[in-house]
């Protein structure tokens, strides 16, 4: 066996920047990551400049960004870090509340791979940067299904009209169907596919659509005039 290739050696730990302003939940965080094997943080910023700067610098695998910060928020950061000519390999995870479900839509349009509400707990947390981190979306169906509704009751913040031309009409049932926050094997009894065969149709349209991940194929089917009301499950 080559040097390198030991599937018993340890793999890199997944590298967190932290993005808050409020030292204390700062630090908490910092204690939980750094204590978990497979994790660490590298970066710490109390503002939306320097989790920009530092993102740049450390090319952390996920950036958890609070939405409120001073001197530039994390929505605006969370763009610049997004839209980076290096900054395709940095993940993004949104700290959000249930009121602020419009800051949610923003941020993923922003570029972000997913939210996770401020309630949560030590092992969701954990999970979720796991998550984010293995280039999956952060995107709960129940917390989705929230933001549709919302979203669906007030007008769109910003008006764009995806093109959604260059996809078959299975892709767009499919693309239709994760927007409404069904899951790949929701998806997959609703249409009476094999979850394999989902899975090959979000890969298509991933690569058409040209979005990161399924975060973006959310926001692609708002845009695209493909969620017309809220999922009733």
């Amino acid at each position: 066996m080559t040097a390198g290739t030991d599937p018993h050696q340890p793999s890199q730990p997944v590298r967190v920047l932290l993005a808050e302003d409020q030292v204390l939940i700062r630090d908490s965080f910092k204690l939980l990551i750094d204590a978990t094997p497979g994790m660490a943080v590298v970066g710490e910023a109390g503002t939306g400049t320097e989790a920009v700067l530092l993102a740049r610098r450390h090319r952390p695998d996920v950036v958890l960004m609070d939405v409120r910060m001073p001197d530039m928020d994390g929505i605006e950061a969370t763009r610049r870090i997004c839209a980076a000519p290096d900054g395709a390999d940095v993940r993004v995870l949104i700290l959000t509340t249930f009121d602020l479900d419009e800051y949610v839509y923003a941020s993923l349009r922003a570029g972000a791979s997913g939210f996770l509400l401020k309630s949560a707990t030590a092992t969701e947390l954990l999970t979720a940067i796991q998550v984010v981190a293995a280039g999956e979306a952060l995107l709960a169906p129940s917390v989705t299904r929230r933001l549709i509704t919302e979203f669906l009751q007030g007008p769109r913040p910003v008006p764009v009209v995806r093109d959604l031309d260059g996809i078959t009409p299975r892709e767009r049932e499919v693309l239709a169907l994760i927007g409404k926050g069904m899951s790949n094997s929701e998806i997959a009894g609703h249409l009476h596919l094999t979850v394999g065969t989902v899975k090959t149709h979000i890969g298509r349209l991933l690569a058409k659509l040209h979005a990161r991940d399924r975060a973006q194929l959310v926001i692609a089917a708002y845009e695209g005039g493909l969620v017309t009301e809220p999922s009733s499950r």
